[in-house]
Parts: structure tokens; C-alpha cells; sequence
């Protein structure tokens, strides 16, 4: 029989639960709050050191980037067959072309309309644009040793490097810019140089347009403390246009922050650049807190950055990471809340219904015993032990506990809608002489067979057949008159004898048969299920006097 939920208030354990888990919700997170404000402001200057050496490590990698992609892209330039071949053979126009052209297209790469190209063989000086390739392939001066502003090139030819990296002012804009000169070679003999400004402000201030000067300063050193590029003057036309030279030390005054710049150079002469981790120096004074120097991959340049407290970690940056660890708290403690629900309190109220359904109509399955966890480990048990109970363990059908628990139910039931009530006693016929003629383990054989007969008689889901005791029976059926009453015992009958189990102590057939007596009768308040038991009792009695292997029908209305 199935049964149905109905909705009912979550139970007590269940709000009890709730509380204590708010409860204990609230009070961990006031202690662990205080705790973390606590702990916080001990690891903020840790976490302040590392981010100062991030910063540091990130801005030294981008800074690297760009100058290695721009060295890369010359240094294509400086290997391309064409190019060689053109500085070794200067007046032949196809192969001037073919030169120009290639490189033209590499201009735009660069992003940079300063491409200068030097042939070692006339000193002749070549500008190469994007666009206008005539007027590119016109040499526009010649280069002398006399003159200052060629020295560039001598010191590049005559360097042991196969490039130099320099910050120079470009004349025809007027801002400082990184100078790559790079040599061309062929065959081990030097062709020229090809030479590019690569605008390099930008860079900086990408890197520290998020802070403001009084924030986060950076610099950019060579490898004598010279400042090459400073964050806070890329706008600034007197520091762009200036060919001064200014000391990182010249700019702050304080012996810590000599002392680390000392430290730091110190350390480059002894293989510093080749360390991975930034030198990180507190200062004691002043407007910046740390002082964070690292070197630039593939340069002798590094840098240099300043970190004031507000671009670190103090307290209030530390807020959006507290509310956003009491929302995760809450919506954990509220997950929380649901999952148990679902996962315990939910089954076991529906646990609690399924019993409460089986204690009113002895009928159905106990809730959870399809599942393979702990309550189903339960509802099994409860099942196990509500079987045992209500079952007999013979024949594996109702015994007397459950016809007598179920009959009082079903009186009351019946009582109030007036219904007609049906009640059969089966005695197998001569049962002791089957038992003395075959034994004990036949006999429990023969009770099991007949027992199962009886139960298939009956197949409405009220109905029941019940083990009344030793070999007798009983068939319970809720709103039957006698004239169905009648069917089944004819039934009952029927079936038995179909068995077929041989019996040759029976004085009536030469096989087991029961002897079955009946009553109906329509319920009443004035009658209770002892009546209708001993009524059938007497059916039962009138037809084993009768000769048995047949039934007796009484009505209840007559006794």
C-alpha cells in the first residue's frame, strides 16, 4: 500500500539545530574577526615586503619585455640576407630596393619612425621610414670621427658587444628614447649598424600610471647609479629633453637609502644580476616606506622603486577582503544550514511520517531503505525488526499479533463508514497425523505451502491472511459481505487441493485439505473483533463436524 507525506512543521531537533548553529556561527566569527585583526597587522608589513619585491619583479619583466622585443625585432633585421648583401654592394639599386623594402616593413613593427642604418664601407647614413621609400634610400649624411654626435656609431663598432643599449636624447622629437645600435656582420666582417629609439616612456608609465607620485616612484639605473628613466617625469620636457646626468642618489637624501643603493651596486659586481630575488630595504624615514632594486634581463640597467605605505598593505585595504570573508561566511553557514536540513532532518521527518503510516495501517514500506548510507542502514533495521514482529517467520505471512493490531483498526474504521466486515478460520484437516506420518520438517513444508495457498486466495490490498496459530489460519477482508466471503473460501479450498500434498492419515481425502468457517456481518460500535474471531471459530467447529474439506458460512447478524 503507498502512502503519502503529509506537510507538517519541521521538527524541533531540527530549529533547535539552527539555533545552536547560528549561535556558534556568530561567536566564531566575532573570535576569528578579532583574530584577524590581530594577526593582520603583524603579517602587513610581510606581506608589504613581498608585494614591494612583486612590484618590483613584474615592472623589471615588462621593462625587459619591450626592450627585448624591440632588440629582437633589429636584430631580425640586422640577419636578413638581403640587407648584408645590399651594405656589401652599396650602388646596386636592385639590391638597395630589395633592402629597403624589408626593412620598411619591420619599421612598422617597431613602432618607431627612427631607424638609422650606417654602411662601414662609405660611413654613408641611411634613414629608413614607413612610407616614402625614394627619399629612404638617399644616404643623408656622412658620418666623421670628428664629430660628436656620430660618436655613437664608433663606440659601437669598437664595442665586444654584438649591440649597445643606451637612453640618448632624439633630436628630431626631443625626448629621451633607449638607443639599440646593433652591428651587421657577415663572414666575420663588419658591414655597418643598424641603429632604433625605442619610446620608452610609455612603458613607465603603464607600469605606474596606477599610483601617483607621492604613491609609487620608479626609476630606471644604469649600471653606475645614473638615472636613465623616473615615472614621475615622463611628461616632464626639461628631464626628457636634458642630457644631464642625475645620480639615484642625488634624488634622496638618507643614509639607509644610500646605504641600500651602495649594498645593491656592491652586490651586482658580485653576481647580483643573476639572482632571481629583488633586494628589499625598509627606510626608517622619509616619504616612502621600501626601497626594492632588481635587475632588467639582458641589460646592465635595473630597477629601482619606491613604495610609500598607502601603495602596500595597511588596514583599509584590507576591508573588502573582511566583508567579502563575512559573506562567504554567511553564505557557508546558510548552505550549511540547508544541506543539513536536506541531508538529515528532511529524511528523517520523512522517516518519522513513514512510521507514523505504518503504525495506522500496517501497510507499506519504511522510508530510506533503498539508500546506502546510515539511515537507510536504520530504516532497514526498523523495517528488519517491524517484520519480526508482524510477521511469522514460518510461513512468511501476517501472525496473530499483527490480524489482532490490524483488526482493531480496521473495526474502527469500518464502524464509522458503516461497512461490512468478513473474518475466515483455516484449520488444515488431521494436521497431527500428517506430523506423526511425515515428520516435523514435512509438516513445517506442508504449513508453508498451505500457508502460501491461502495468502494467494486473497489479492485486494485490504485483504490479508494471517497465521493464527499451530496449523490454523485466519483471512481478514475489510468491507466484504458474505456472498464475496463465500467466493473465497471456495477459493481457499480450491487451491489447497490443487497443492496436491499426499496425506495418507486423512479420513476425508488422500490429500491435504482445511476445513474453513466463515462470517460476515455489517460493523457496529457494539462489537469488537473478539466477536467476529470466535464467531468464524464456530463456522469453523460446524464444518469439521460436518466431515471437513469444506466451509461453513454464519452470518454474524444471527448469532
Amino acid at each position: 500500500m503507498a502512502y503519502r507525506f503529509e506537510k507538517k512543521k519541521t521538527g524541533r531537533l531540527y530549529f533547535r539545530f539552527r539555533k545552536i548553529n547560528l549561535l556558534l556561527f556568530t561567536a566564531a566569527f566575532c573570535v576569528m574577526a578579532s583574530v584577524m585583526m590581530i594577526v593582520m597587522g603583524r603579517v602587513i608589513a610581510s606581506l608589504s615586503v613581498s608585494y614591494a619585491g612583486r612590484y618590483a619583479l613584474s615592472s623589471a619583466e615588462a621593462l625587459g619585455a619591450h626592450l627585448e622585443r624591440g632588440t629582437g625585432l633589429v636584430s631580425k633585421m640586422a640577419h636578413f640576407s638581403s640587407v648584408a648583401d645590399w651594405m656589401a654592394d652599396e650602388h646596386d639599386e636592385e639590391k638597395k630596393d630589395r633592402a629597403f623594402g624589408e626593412m620598411t616593413s619591420m619599421v612598422r613593427e617597431l613602432y618607431s619612425n627612427n631607424l638609422y642604418v650606417v654602411l662601414e664601407s662609405s660611413r654613408n647614413e641611411y634613414r629608413v621610414r614607413s612610407v616614402n621609400q625614394q627619399v629612404n634610400a638617399v644616404p643623408f649624411k656622412v658620418l666623421s670621427e670628428d664629430d660628436p654626435d656620430d660618436a655613437w656609431y664608433f663606440e659601437c663598432i669598437n664595442s665586444d658587444d654584438e649591440y649597445i643599449l643606451k637612453v640618448a636624447v632624439d633630436q628630431e622629437v626631443h625626448r629621451k628614447r633607449v638607443w639599440i645600435d646593433y652591428k651587421v656582420v657577415k663572414d666575420g666582417v663588419l658591414l655597418g649598424v643598424i641603429c632604433t629609439g625605442l619610446e620608452f616612456s610609455h612603458v613607465m608609465n603603464e607600469l605606474f600610471s596606477h599610483h601617483d607620485g607621492d604613491d609609487i616612484r620608479g626609476f630606471i639605473i644604469d649600471e653606475n647609479g645614473v638615472i636613465l628613466m623616473d615615472s614621475s617625469l615622463t611628461d616632464d620636457i626639461d628631464f626628457l629633453y636634458s642630457a644631464q646626468e642625475i645620480h639615484i642618489e642625488e634624488e634622496f637624501r638618507g643614509s639607509d637609502f644610500h646605504d641600500a643603493v651602495s649594498v645593491y651596486m656592491a652586490g651586482k659586481e658580485s653576481g647580483f644580476r643573476d639572482m632571481s630575488t629583488p633586494l628589499i630595504v625598509g627606510l626608517s624615514s622619509g616619504q616612502y616606506r621600501y626601497v626594492t632594486m632588481t635587475p632588467i634581463r639582458q641589460t646592465r640597467w635595473s630597477v629601482l622603486v619606491l613604495s610609500g605605505s598607502v601603495s602596500l598593505f595597511d588596514m583599509s585595504n584590507f576591508m573588502p577582503v573582511l566583508a567579502t570573508v563575512l559573506a562567504l561566511l554567511i553564505a557557508f553557514a546558510l548552505t550549511t544550514n540547508s544541506a543539513n536540513y536536506r541531508l538529515i532532518f528532511l529524511p528523517l521527518s520523512k522517516l518519522t511520517k513513514s512510521l507514523e503510516f505504518l503504525r495506522e495501517s500496517l501497510e507499506g514500506r519504511v522510508y530510506g531503505s533503498e539508500r546506502d548510507d546510515e539511515l537507510g542502514d536504520l530504516s532497514r533495521m526498523i523495517e528488519y525488526l517491524f517484520t519480526k514482529a508482524n510477521v511469522d517467520a514460518l510461513t512468511g505471512i501476517r501472525n496473530r499479533r499483527f490480524m489482532e493490531n490490524s483488526l482493531g483498526q480496521t473495526m474502527a474504521m469500518l464502524n464509522r463508514s458503516g461497512g461490512y466486515l468478513s473474518t475466515l478460520m483455516i484449520d488444515i484437516d488431521y494436521f497431527k497425523r500428517y506430523n506423526d506420518e511425515y515428520g516435523h520438517d514435512k509438516g513445517d513444508t506442508c504449513l508453508q505451502a498451505v500457508a502460501l495457498a491461502i495468502a494467494d486466495s486473497v489479492t485486494r490490498a485490504d485483504d490479508f491472511a494471517a497465521r493464527y496459530g499451530g496449523e490454523e489460519f485466519a483471512v481478514i477482508l475489510p468491507n466484504t459481505d458474505g456472498k464475496g466471503a463465500r467466493l473465497i473460501a471456495k477459493k481457499i479450498l480450491e487451491n489447497v487441493r490443487s497443492l496436491v500434498i499426499p496425506h495418507s492419515g486423512s479420513d476425508v481425502a488422500p490429500n491435504v485439505t482445511v476445513s474453513v468457517g466463515l462470517v460476515a456481518g455489517k460493523v457496529t460500535f457494539a462489537q469488537s473483533w473478539e466477536d467476529y474471531i470466535k464467531r468464524a471459530d464456530e463456522a469453523l467447529y460446524m464444518s469439521k463436524q460436518n466431515g471437513r474439506n469444506q466451509y461453513t458460512y454464519l452470518d454474524f447478524e444471527e448469532a
